[in-house]
């Protein structure tokens, strides 16, 4: 599985080429700064990106910028994006785009290593990996602008979770509930969504995606 990575810090970029490589990614390149991250995700089309947010030369938005004009040109290339905050304006826009694997995580993620690897071959596949905090920050945001009046407190846990890429049989077991409670709840969201439900994890989550992004 091949992987381009941006991170400016060099400390960082080091440790995540060699916990890559470990489980067997191919890093095609690694680069510290916007523009080259557009080039060598044009160049490499990778089957994965795993990008920072805030990279030279301003340090403000740059990773997430050239990861959503990298996917103009390249539809459905899989962004795994690394922050130490939730840059909500760009997440919208990236986890609005339902073409190929979206992941978005706080950079405190990478210390538990099974599920950063987890995420990034998630992503790759073509499905999504939230990070609870964005998730949380996302639906906070939404609730400002339309109250989430329609879902009760469970349906919005459950909502959370699934957004996180989580299976029902995962949920179930975070919550120490049925999967059959865990499907009613599910057809439930969907329904009070105007959403059309659907068996695939990965369309689950996008469905919630766009829910968040409407």
């Amino acid at each position: 599985m091949r992987v381009v990575i941006a991170e400016d810090l060099a400390l960082l970029r080091d440790g995540l080429i060699r916990l890559l490589e470990a489980f067997k990614f191919e890093v095609v390149e690694a680069v510290d700064n916007g523009p080259s991250l557009l080039r060598a995700l044009t160049a490499h089309r990778p089957d994965v990106a795993v990008v920072d947010v805030r990279l030279p030369p301003t340090f403000t938005d740059e990773g997430l910028r050239a990861a959503l004009e990298a996917r103009k040109e390249i539809p459905g290339l899989p962004v795994l994006v690394l922050s130490q905050h939730v840059e909500q304006l760009y997440a919208r826009e990236l986890l609005s785009d339902s073409s190929g694997g979206i992941g978005y995580l706080l950079k405190d993620r990478v210390s538990d290593v099974s599920q950063f690897v987890d995420a990034v071959r998630r992503v790759a596949d073509g499905g999504t990996a939230l990070d609870p905090d964005v998730v949380a920050q996302l639906l906070t945001r939404r609730a400002r602008e339309e109250p989430l009046q329609t879902l009760t407190p469970r349906e919005r846990e459950v909502l959370g979770l699934m957004a996180e890429g989580r299976s029902n049989a995962a949920i179930a077991g975070k919550l120490f509930i049925t999967e059959k409670a865990i499907s009613k709840h599910t057809n439930n969201i969907f329904s009070k969504l105007n959403l059309p439900p659907a068996e695939e994890d990965n369309r689950r989550v996008l469905a919630v995606l766009a829910y968040l992004n409407t």
